[in-house]
């Protein structure tokens, strides 16, 4: 059993994370270059959220090389427990970071459409950044216990030294199974339902409203569609399996689809680094342009300026 466990993750895992390694990197890197070079004089609220989660993303993609590393010496930490630790809070930083802050981009969008003068008149990049420092506080809090649990421990089967979220003989696995029921939560379910509720509104706003610009009709779609993809494909599968692969732990049972799944959503879970960049589009004038061309609207805007 122990070596179909290993068999399985060896062939999926490592070309899954250098793959999204890949792209991630490119991506991101390539909208952190459009946001300094095109957008520096268009700083709004959504730019400033959008930045955020691309850093985030940036500092989470370089420990992926550590990873592709592990899962192809056969699950081997070479790297001590610091970075073991180090690696499993950025991990959990980062997912939360991406929900919560595409709740925020959510909202943003909203009353954006909603209450279009107020937000002209009274929503500034300074709440962006003041709200995106909160975002960072609360996942750091929220991820802190993963500093306790993340460690490295010995293999009884091959002798390995694995990193883990929790080693089964601390003791610690009845704590650690509640403490993702809170991220599951709070992290998770919380956001979603702000950001479904969100979108939603929008939805109706730009079915009713005719004044909305089909180019914005449509930066409203990519927006919605890439979120529901994220969630559908990233996060709510992670979370699902990842509770309850630790409840068949803790029973000392063992569901071998149960887990494969759970190794699968693990892959997925890092997958959101590869969909932001296509978020930024609708966010992003200058990336959308870049990608896509620009539209008539563009064009008129253009010809009004001169």
């Amino acid at each position: 059993m122990e070596f179909n466990k290993l068999s399985f993750q060896m062939s999926l895992l490592p070309s899954v994370y250098g793959i999204e390694f890949i792209i991630a990197l490119v991506g991101n890197l390539f909208a952190l270059w459009l946001l300094l070079v095109k957008e520096r004089r268009n700083w709004h609220t959504g730019v400033v959220l959008s930045c955020n989660l691309a850093i985030s993303d940036l500092l989470y993609v370089l420990t992926l090389p550590l990873l592709i590393v592990y899962y192809s010496q056969k699950k081997n930490w070479m790297f001590g427990d610091a970075v073991c630790k180090i690696e499993r809070f950025l991990f959990t930083c980062n997912l939360y970071v991406s929900i919560f802050f595409i709740m925020a981009i959510s909202v943003n969008r909203c009353v954006a459409l909603v209450c279009p003068f107020f937000t002209r008149s009274y929503v500034e990049p300074i709440h962006a950044k003041v709200i995106s420092v909160i975002i960072w506080i609360i996942v750091g809090v929220i991820s802190c216990p993963v500093l306790k649990y993340a460690s490295v421990c010995k293999n009884a089967h091959n002798n390995n030294t694995q990193c883990v979220s929790v080693c089964k003989d601390q003791g610690d696995e009845n704590p650690h199974f509640t403490y993702n029921i809170f991220l599951a939560v709070f992290g998770c379910l919380v956001p979603f339902l702000v950001t479904f509720t969100s979108y939603c509104v929008v939805i109706r706003v730009v079915c009713q409203n005719v004044s909305v610009t089909t180019l914005e009709k449509r930066k409203v779609a990519l927006l919605v569609t890439s979120v529901l993809v994220l969630y559908a494909i990233s996060f709510v599968p992670y979370h699902v399996f990842q509770i309850y692969h630790l409840y068949l732990k803790i029973s000392n049972k063992y569901v071998c689809w149960a887990f494969e799944m759970y190794q699968v959503s693990k892959g997925l879970a890092t997958l959101n680094m590869c969909i932001h960049p296509i978020l930024y589009v609708a966010v992003f004038d200058s990336i959308r342009v870049a990608c896509c061309g620009e539209s008539p609207e563009d064009n008129n805007r253009r010809e009004m300026r001169k």
